[in-house]
């Protein structure tokens, strides 16, 4: 800019420091780091159009943030042999996250921590239908809670525990 040439240094940054603070003044200051929100994850799901807990999980996941196209299906065993998990770690859903199974009842916090650390596995399952995991701990059920553990399944179909429950 023609004019800069002719003011010092200081005096520039003078100048440039009063627009600033007359921009914040009227309020017309520009965004320097606007923050995007993050759109939600996207998780599938493949389940029985009949069950009930299934839908209430749905409900657990969407008000933890999580965005869910449900596939309405008669047989999730097919999906789950699909996608590689083996039988024994079965429940009534199957879901795929970022590349990862998400099978049965698994908590919300627990998915989330699972996209954050991203091991090297194929899913976390709660296996079976344990009440008073979510999904699973409605009024129907009487508060009732058994314990349970999410495990995260290998690669080559071994397990270890990722979380405990009503220990």
């Amino acid at each position: 800019m023609k004019t800069s040439a002719f003011l010092p240094d200081t005096a520039r940054r003078r100048l440039l420091r009063a627009a600033g603070l007359a921009a914040l003044a009227a309020g017309a200051a520009p965004v320097l780091h606007a923050a995007t929100p993050a759109a939600p994850t996207k998780v599938q799901l493949w389940k029985s159009p009949s069950c009930g807990c299934c839908k209430d999980w749905v409900t657990h996941m969407q008000s933890a943030g999580f965005d869910l196209q449900v596939f309405e299906v008669q047989d999730t065993g097919a999906q789950r042999a699909r996608l590689g998990l083996p039988a024994k770690y079965g429940s009534c859903h199957t879901g795929l996250v970022e590349g990862y199974v998400i099978e049965g009842h698994v908590p919300a916090a627990d998915v989330r921590r699972l996209l954050r650390e991203r091991p090297d596995a194929l899913a976390l399952t709660v296996p079976g239908m344990v009440v008073g995991s979510p999904g699973m701990d409605g009024p129907e059920y009487g508060g009732r809670r058994e314990r349970y553990e999410v495990l995260l399944v290998q690669r080559d179909g071994s397990s270890r525990v990722w979380a405990t429950y009503n220990a």
